[in-house]
């Protein structure tokens, strides 16, 4: 498996752990506001391989404490996604998965084989406006509400996190958002930050007094909601 980028050391990517985290190229939606761009049709350079992978991982035995999965949109890989999380859960290492939630039969598989210890899913925003956000029109929100479902089963530790951009989101968003995901474990609101990376031009972060309104209007249905990097 090609490996499209590797961060050596992050306190932030996965809760409670001093981890690292592994980018995979690739990704089915086209979300205008991506930071990660140049992953999407998974043509970036490769910086190392899989092999190349478990053995920084097995080098840096005690210094790291988890490995983060990320993309682009990791499950994607299917098969080889399963095998390299296998490997990385023999080497003793937990792994956190990012996923946008379009395919829950194989996030079911990593659930079920215990090979995810943490999910991070991202809403991208309410129903009505999800295809726009996402930049795929006529998106099937069916898998990502089957993969919603599945994760607030409570089977693996989970959090659900919206990315807001002033011209994508208001409270409304909020308001149904938090209808959708009501009860969820973890949910959190971050901004939005443009980056040379992001494809189109135009977007900005809401201010922090609309970001704190959006975290009031969430927590009637999400009591355990937060703001991220605010």
């Amino acid at each position: 498996m090609k490996i499209h980028g590797l961060q050596k050391m992050t306190l932030l990517d996965f809760p409670g752990k001093v981890a690292c985290t592994v980018f995979l190229g690739g990704c089915d939606l086209r979300c205008p506001f991506c930071h990660n761009a140049e992953l999407i049709d998974g043509t970036a350079p490769a910086v190392m391989d899989e092999t190349e992978l478990l053995a920084f991982l097995e080098k840096r035995k005690g210094l790291i404490d988890g490995v983060a999965i990320t993309g682009g949109e990791p499950l994607l890989r299917g098969e080889e996604l399963v095998t390299l999380a296998e490997r990385i859960r023999d080497l003793g290492y937990p792994l956190k998965l990012d996923t946008n939630g379009t395919h829950p039969e194989r996030l079911r598989k990593m659930i079920d084989g215990g090979l995810a210890a943490y999910v991070a899913m991202d809403i991208k925003n309410d129903p009505e406006r999800y295809g726009r956000t996402a930049g795929i029109e006529d998106l099937d929100l069916g898998p990502i509400r089957e993969s919603v479902c599945l994760l607030m089963e409570g089977r693996t530790d989970y959090e659900f996190r919206t990315t807001t951009v002033a011209e994508l989101h208001d409270g409304e968003s909020f308001r149904k958002i938090g209808e959708w995901i009501r009860g969820a474990k973890r949910y959190y609101i971050q901004k939005f930050t443009d980056r040379e990376t992001v494809p189109f031009e135009g977007f900005h972060a809401p201010t922090d007094e609309e970001m704190r309104r959006y975290l009031e209007i969430v927590r009637t249905y999400v009591p355990a909601a937060e703001l991220r990097g605010v």
